[in-house]
């Protein structure tokens, strides 16, 4: 028999809103820098999966065929990040609703 302890992974964590606020600041900071910058410095500094998602902001859909994403690839991993692994699974199966309606919320912010 082996020694080895179970691996408990305790329970999943559901990002609050003040997460998702903190998430929205970031993504504005960002998107606001490329706009006032360009991409220059920040496809290089950032990791792949960050630029796609401020040039989904931005609706940079070169930049996103540069990096073969699309819409649903931005949204699909993004959902996770908004409401945790299971909700991010259900928003996915219920047509990532939740997560198109939190992306307009930052795009509407982004334009004040």
């Amino acid at each position: 028999m082996s020694d080895a302890k179970r691996i408990t992974w305790g329970k999943p964590r559901r990002p609050s809103d003040a997460d998702r606020d903190a998430l929205r600041d970031d993504l504005l900071a960002q998107a606001r820098a490329v706009r006032g910058d360009g991409w220059a410095d920040y496809r290089t500094q950032w990791p792949a999966g960050q630029v796609a998602v401020v040039a989904y902001v931005l609706g940079d859909a070169e930049v996103l065929a540069d990096l073969e994403e699309t819409e649903g690839t931005v949204l699909s991993r993004y959902a996770a990040d908004l409401f945790g692994f299971v909700g991010g699974r259900k928003d996915n199966e219920s047509g990532l609703v939740k997560t198109q309606a939190w992306f307009d919320s930052v795009r509407k912010a982004l334009d004040h």
